[in-house]
């Protein structure tokens, strides 16, 4: 498995390609924004998109879906709890035709690869971190240093802290990829990330 980070947007946005090197089938995280950006970089690199995943319903992270998805084909997946045709009217995005909403421990095998769905609500209602082996995608709920902000309408403190202490909970270490800045390990979050420190204390 290779990952490639590719920030889109103003808001500095990362956007995952996570690519199976055996048969260059990838699966997209979070295209927020820059579509030509993306589907440039996957002709580029001869590779085909399989999947789209959306860690939450954030408009910096689902402004290049519906573009990506109509040139490659690709299925889109994202919890319906951040589905503006749902429960969370705030969020912009919608769910397409076709469409897959997926939830809490969900496996979802896409271009030759396992993605576990793990639920980490606070941030968003719906939102997921996505697994794929030693990797984690963490959206808008752990940065380096750092978590999601709960000041927002939908975003609730307590769920946040919840989500970080489960996240913390995994066994081993995992590379971290979150929606924006620099990657990070777990093991590095558990030590010396605040918010971590403090939600593994409930």
């Amino acid at each position: 498995m290779l990952i490639k980070t590719l920030t889109v947007g103003q808001l500095e946005e990362n956007c995952y390609v996570v690519i199976n090197e055996k048969n260059l089938e990838c699966v997209l995280i979070d295209p927020g924004d820059e579509s030509n950006t993306i589907l440039d970089y996957l002709e580029d690199n001869s590779l085909r998109c399989r999947a789209i995943m959306i860690t939450h319903g954030h408009y910096d992270h689902v402004g290049a879906v519906d573009a990506v998805a109509e040139e490659t084909g690709a299925t889109v997946y994202m919890n319906s709890r951040d589905d503006r045709g749902g429960q969370s009217m705030h969020l912009p995005y919608c769910l397409p035709q076709g469409g897959i909403s997926y939830d809490d421990g969900d496996l979802i095998d896409e271009a030759g690869l396992r993605f576990e769905i793990i639920a980490t609500p606070g941030h968003t209602p719906g939102g997921v971190t996505i697994r794929c082996e030693r990797a984690l995608f963490t959206g808008d709920t752990l940065f380096r240093g750092s978590c999601g902000r709960v000041d927002l309408d939908g975003s609730v403190p307590m769920d946040e802290l919840l989500s970080l202490k489960r996240l913390c909970a995994l066994e081993g270490d995992f590379e971290v990829y979150p929606g924006h800045m620099d990657s990070t390990t777990l093991e590095r979050e558990r030590m010396f990330n605040y918010y971590c420190r403090e939600a593994m204390k409930m």
